[in-house]
């Protein structure tokens, strides 16, 4: 059996794709992304939860706002590397892991954590790092 948590925050963003699969995304242009980051464990901890919402809010608005109203080509983490949604979805994911890892959280034994991207109201991408 497993738990989880989900919270939910959103990031803007501008950057282009090289490559000709991606067709007119090649040039500059915005991105809106609602990310919902969620969080599992399998069992919860002694206050009855798997983390507590607003520690797990603040950490995920902390990471976004880090890329937000940014150029992403611009940004060194992602250098010579296309910004899908893929990715983005395990760059975000991954600082979470590494937020778990260092306590910030205080969270009761997590096994993994999911982060989804949504692109749009019929398109989106996860990524799931476990713990």
């Amino acid at each position: 059996m497993t738990y989880s948590l989900t919270v939910r925050d959103h990031m803007m963003t501008a950057h282009s794709l090289r490559g000709e699969a991606f067709g007119p995304a090649q040039r500059l242009h915005g991105a809106t992304y609602v990310v919902d980051a969620t969080f599992r464990a399998g069992a919860l901890s002694h206050d009855g939860v798997v983390v507590d919402i607003g520690r797990a809010a603040h950490a995920l608005r902390s990471i976004l706002s880090s890329l937000s109203y940014r150029n992403l080509d611009d940004e060194p983490a992602f250098a010579g590397v296309n910004t899908t949604t893929e990715r983005l979805c395990g760059w975000v994911a991954e600082r979470l892991a590494d937020t778990v890892r260092s306590g910030g959280l205080g969270a009761a034994d997590l096994s993994a954590i999911e982060v989804t991207l949504h692109e749009s109201h019929v398109a989106w991408a996860s990524y799931e790092v476990e713990l």
